[in-house]
């Protein structure tokens, strides 16, 4: 077994599986141990022949029998034990890797690629698994089967056994040699099929894109490229591995052999009255005794195969814990500080006070930069500036998916850093830029906050979101499957069920990140409306490429390079900002543009 502190608790938990199991095993081992014997029994007394023969193979037959059950129900049952410990432990681990998953910040998943993660998910947690199961059986037979064995044999004669057991010796130092080789040797295997996963999850990602370039060529030429690699790697572990087990292999041949002849010519010099004389010791061996003691060797030959598996089984399974380590290791740098405020009844009040962000792998730059603004319970407040100003930096901000500073973000005048993360984000119904949906059905998306929501409110979210009449038109109506992403739906399609995904949430603060982009001016009128009537006393933040989204809401934010130009109505805007006035004359002229007027 590994003790690495992540299997302890594992161990323990399944403490009685695996003692169960053991003791299980063993009494498979010690039972099967009489067969030898009873084989010899068999060939003494053929050679023999007393006049009960017939009776005495006839109770031996009866004891081989009634081991054969034994042996039966033991390996039943150590196979449920032992494999049921090893499957919950694999699945114990998955679990505890996604809960872990779920907490680590954006950053992490800026630096470490999905395909790398999901192989940590499944290679690596198959070869621990295995290891717990198939290792542990593995472990314990080749230690107390080939011990008793052992004992059994040098009963017989020691000299004999002293023969066969000096080049055994090989197969144990040849095995601590190679151990350690074979663990780096399969840590690049592993980072090869990382990167196999890596390629192959980005190709299918952006599969249109590729399509859409001619690139198809060009793409499976990389992944041939990436594909000999990983080939490459995984016959360079399988020739040290198969050199490995052939060694073993011919090593037990050699025994074996020379068990044969030397215990041949032991039993002819027995049988012709003169007894063969090593090391002064006299070694007397009838022809049950060396046919007993072939057996014991026979059952001997899988300790000696277990103890080459294991080393190649637990380099594997090392290998891939400490992959599975460093990621359960990894620090949460977003997290709960000790004793979090947890909002209740939120209000909408939002406070930034003198906020300066910079994200954490570009710490040089500041993309936002003494943000100071208000918004009151209940205010629609819009958010508008040019590509790239940190308008999506300051709703994640205000979601907590980085840490800011402390005493920047108040919500309800309380810190938002002082807050318990999941209450911040329960107070919140989020519209992101991106627009994900999952590839479930349609009404599961927008009900995703709250499975529990009946059908009445799902259609009403997607009425407030102007795309209801959409989805009844689908053949399967709010049952169609949306796809990956929402590929079977349109731009503008999965723009509104990301917003009825969000309403129906019912959060006291609502944020809409340029969530109208892909939608006609009738469908944006049919929107914004709806959220000044059915969100009304409920703060709403929305940021937008247009200022026709935002004029009619109470206030607008002017962000400029990270910094706030202006924060007022509309109508004062046209009078302090520069930014606004633009944006307003630019628009102006482009209704002129699309009326014919120019």
């Amino acid at each position: 077994m590994i003790f690495e502190k992540h299997m302890r608790k594992y161990y323990k938990k399944y403490f009685v599986l695996y003692i169960i199991g053991i003791i299980s095993l063993i009494a498979v081992d010690v039972a099967q141990l009489f067969i030898p014997e009873f084989l010899g029994d068999i060939v003494n007394i053929l050679t023999d022949k007393p006049a009960d023969a017939a009776s005495q193979i006839s109770r031996i037959i009866i004891w081989i029998i009634a081991i054969a059950i034994i042996m039966f129900a033991g390996r039943m049952l150590w196979r449920f034990a032992l494999f049921n410990a090893s499957i919950r432990i694999e699945a114990g681990m998955r679990h505890e890797m996604f809960q872990k998953a779920t907490r680590l910040s954006q950053k992490y998943y800026h630096e470490n690629k999905v395909g790398s993660i999901m192989s940590w998910f499944t290679t690596d947690l198959e070869q621990i698994e295995e290891y717990c199961g198939f290792g542990t059986v593995t472990i314990v037979d080749a230690f107390f089967l080939g011990l008793l064995v052992i004992i059994r044999m040098v009963k017989l004669d020691w000299i004999l056994s002293l023969i066969a057991f000096v080049p055994m010796i090989l197969i144990v130092v040849w095995g601590f040699l190679i151990e350690k080789y074979m663990s780096i040797k399969w840590r690049e295997r592993q980072e090869q099929f990382d990167k196999l996963y890596d390629f192959t999850q980005e190709t299918f990602t952006g599969i249109r894109v590729i399509k859409a370039f001619v690139k198809e060529t060009a793409e499976l030429h990389a992944f041939a490229k990436i594909a000999r690699k990983n080939k490459d790697t995984n016959v360079s572990f399988a020739r040290i591995s198969v050199l490995f087990d052939v060694l073993i292999e011919l090593i037990i041949a050699a025994i074996m052999s020379l068990v044969l002849g030397v215990g041949g010519y032991v039993v002819y010099r027995f049988a012709t009255g003169e007894a063969m004389i090593i090391f002064n010791h006299t070694v007397e061996l009838n022809a049950g005794g060396l046919v007993a003691f072939i057996s014991y060797f026979d059952t001997l030959i899988w300790p000696l195969i277990a103890m080459g598996s294991i080393v190649a089984m637990r380099s594997r399974a090392k290998t891939s814990l400490k992959r599975v380590a460093e990621f359960l290791d990894t620090e949460e740098d977003i997290a709960n500080v000790d004793n979090p405020h947890v909002l209740k009844d939120v209000k909408g009040k939002i406070t930034f006070k003198n906020l300066t962000f910079a994200y954490p792998d570009a710490k040089d730059v500041n993309y936002l930069k003494n943000v100071s603004f208000e918004i009151e319970p209940g205010e629609k407040i819009g958010i508008i500036g040019k590509i790239g100003c940190g308008k999506t930096t300051l709703v994640n901000s205000l979601l907590r998916l980085y840490n800011v500073p402390k005493g920047s973000i108040f919500i309800d005048d309380h810190d938002l850093m002082e807050c318990d993360i999941k209450s911040v984000r329960d107070a919140i119904g989020y519209v992101p830029q991106d627009n994900f949906l999952f590839s479930d059905k349609i009404t599961n998306n927008i009900a995703f906050s709250d499975r529990k929501k009946d059908a009445v409110a799902v259609r009403n979210a997607a009425k407030f979101a102007d795309v209801d009449d959409n989805i009844i038109n689908f053949k399967d109506g709010y049952d169609t499957i949306s796809g990956e992403r929402g590929v079977t739906l349109s731009g503008g399609q999965k723009q509104r069920i990301s917003i009825a995904r969000a309403y129906i949430k019912d959060a006291p603060i609502m944020i809409m990140d340029d969530s109208v982009s892909a939608v006609d001016v009738k469908t944006e009128e049919t929107i914004l409306k709806n959220i000044s009537e059915k969100r009304n006393g409920k703060t709403t933040i929305v940021i937008a490429s247009r200022v026709s989204t935002v004029a009619h809401l109470d206030k607008i934010l002017v962000l400029n390079n990270g910094e706030v130009e202006a924060f007022d109505t509309p109508k004062n805007l046209l009078n302090i900002s520069e930014t606004y006035k633009k944006m307003v004359y630019l628009q102006e002229l482009e209704k002129e543009v699309e009326g014919g007027a120019i």
